[in-house]
């Protein structure tokens, strides 16, 4: 039997921490913080850091905010990065998206998805919700979209990528029909927004294909993979259609992230069907692609 421990002192004399001797017990021990901050969220790491120098020089170490930046993305580490972890991370949670930056009389709304990762330079891009995937063969992007409704881009930049779901306003708004917005998934490195080559707009979206579904479509549907992934299992929820793009008579948008892949669903009421837009942007005229585009409009 559990014998019930004897109280020998009265609450009143129950010692506080802050009378433990300093000799013995440091507060201000940089391993211990270290630790603690492990489990704290931005939020917090910025609170405890503004509470003196000490706690500031301790809490903008880089390797606690690549910890804090990596679990709330819950994407791997990519490796070498050209900024410091506490600035991605701000560039990812501080609500920025990429048409605060251009063209914000373009833009209506957005969600974040999520972040996903690329370990090889190869990506997949589709329209189409199948089964089955056809890798293209043709070499150039229009061909392969008309044959598979889907096409390979090469140079991608590795590491993290955001992604957002945008709607913004149609570029082409003279059809009796067209409600004037157009949906976009709109995937970015990590690193974008940092870039001096975006930030002062010598890096600019080039349109590199696009094609027309002229009869009804069910969806407006798009996804990106990291090519080496694509029939990984780590991609294949996002073939699962059922299990996430919504009942027919559910209109809002759907999404699904994973480790090396996002996609992007809206179910549509009566259509003619749509005109999907492709885009990329390169770090400088012939550099790595930093961010991709899909779009799609209503015919």
């Amino acid at each position: 039997m559990r014998k019930r421990l004897k109280r020998t002192k009265g609450i009143s004399s129950c010692s506080s921490p802050r009378c433990i001797n300093h000799s013995t017990f440091n507060w201000y021990e940089q391993d211990l913080w270290t630790y603690i901050a492990r489990f704290l969220d931005g939020r917090s790491l910025v609170m405890l850091g503004a509470t003196n120098k000490w706690f500031n020089s301790v809490i903008m170490q880089d390797c606690i905010w690549k910890f804090t930046c990596l679990r709330d993305l819950q994407v791997p580490d990519p490796g070498h990065v050209a900024f410091s972890w506490s600035k991605l991370y701000a560039s990812v949670v501080d609500g920025s998206h990429s048409f605060i930056f251009r063209q914000q009389e373009k833009h209506i709304d957005w969600m974040r998805i999520g972040a996903f990762s690329f370990d090889s330079k190869v990506a997949f891009l589709s329209q189409r919700m199948s089964a089955s995937v056809k890798i293209p063969k043709q070499e150039n992007i229009g061909d392969m979209l008309q044959s598979y409704g889907s096409c390979l881009l090469r140079k991608i930049k590795t590491g993290i990528w955001i992604a957002d779901l945008q709607l913004v306003q149609c570029p082409v708004c003279d059809q009796e029909k067209c409600e004037g917005t157009m949906q976009m998934l709109d995937a970015r490195h990590i690193e974008l927004f940092l870039n001096q080559g975006f930030q002062d707009g010598s890096w600019d979206y080039e349109l590199v294909g696009s094609h027309e579904i002229k009869k009804k479509v069910r969806g407006a549907y798009g996804a990106i993979f990291d090519f080496k992934y694509l029939t990984s299992k780590s991609t294949a929820g996002i073939f699962d259609y059922k299990s996430w793009i919504g009942q027919p008579n559910d209109f809002q948008p759907k999404a699904i992230i994973a480790l090396h892949a996002v996609a992007v669903n809206t179910n549509l009421q009566e259509n003619q069907g749509v005109l999907i837009k492709y885009h990329t942007m390169r770090a400088g005229a012939e550099g790595e692609i930093v961010s991709i585009r899909i779009s799609q409009q209503l015919l």
